[in-house]
């Protein structure tokens, strides 16, 4: 499989605040190739093997207050890299996966993540 790079949309009202957390479209991005699904958001990183991700499915629109800026979810203890309040995709793993907090202690059985063709992402992430 050829490497897939995917964007995050940033949606213009969030450009400055997420840029000042270090959140801008040259620190972010997500990556998949054959061996590893690889996630850049500003300072926050996830990767994990291929093989870890159980699926992947477009969601959204999101609340603005729910979806912009690295979130925990106090649900499912899942995380969001979020730039836009439009479709994203929530990437779900077999074993959980560390992200927000540095070490392993906080560990998210799944990713959401705000690109700009999330369906281009759903693709790579399942073929």
């Amino acid at each position: 499989m050829p490497v897939h790079r995917s964007a995050f949309r940033f949606d213009p009202p969030f450009r400055v605040p997420l840029a000042l957390l270090g959140v801008r479209p040259e620190t972010s991005w997500v990556v998949v190739d054959d061996d590893a699904l690889e996630i850049r958001f500003g300072p926050w990183r996830l990767r994990t093997p291929r093989g870890n991700v159980a699926g992947a499915e477009p969601t959204g629109p999101y609340r603005w207050w729910r979806a912009i800026g690295p979130h925990l979810s106090l649900a499912d203890s899942g995380v969001t890299f979020g730039s836009s309040t439009g479709v994203g995709v929530c990437v779900r793993f077999v074993t959980p996966v560390p992200a927000l907090a540095p070490g392993n202690r906080l560990r998210h059985p799944a990713a959401t993540v705000t690109v700009t063709d999330p369906d281009a992402l759903c693709r790579a992430l399942t073929a």
